[in-house]
């Protein structure tokens, strides 16, 4: 969700350009929850059997074993570990606005970063020729 939280720090808006993030986001929590047991609060239990056999034509399917209030619950908690976690980025994103800045203009400058490049941005160490944004300096 890094992409929608720095649109939203950065330019006070969002846009559908982070439609993946939550996409992304929403299935992994959904499989959290109810393939991996990774909730606390529904515990290790696996939720929606999936069908294996794929036919031609046919797409693989996930079979509803649980009740409605079960259905509710997994929903629930789906979208606490969402928003808790969306949260959590704004927070990270926001106390280092700075990196989030020196990231961009490297980005602009290079459009793809090292893992190296990205660590070494994010110690503060930037070449000296390095763009800034808005015309003020970054550092």
């Amino acid at each position: 969700m890094g992409g929608r939280a720095a649109e939203e720090i950065i330019f006070s808006t969002m846009t559908t350009g982070a439609g993946n993030d939550i996409e992304r986001a929403t299935e992994i929590a959904r499989k959290m929850v109810c393939e991996w047991g990774m909730s606390a609060r529904l515990g290790p239990v696996s939720f929606g059997k999936k069908d294996e056999q794929i036919f031609l034509g046919r797409e693989m399917a996930t079979h509803k074993n649980y009740s409605e209030a079960t259905a509710v619950e997994i929903d629930a908690e789906i979208r606490r570990i969402v928003d808790e976690n969306y949260n959590r980025v704004v927070q990270l994103l926001s106390a280092n606005v700075d990196i989030l800045h020196r990231l961009s203009c490297e980005l602009i400058e290079k459009e793809n970063l090292s893992g190296e490049e990205v660590d070494r941005i994010i110690a503060g160490a930037i070449p000296e020729e390095a763009p800034t944004l808005g015309g003020g300096a970054l550092s």
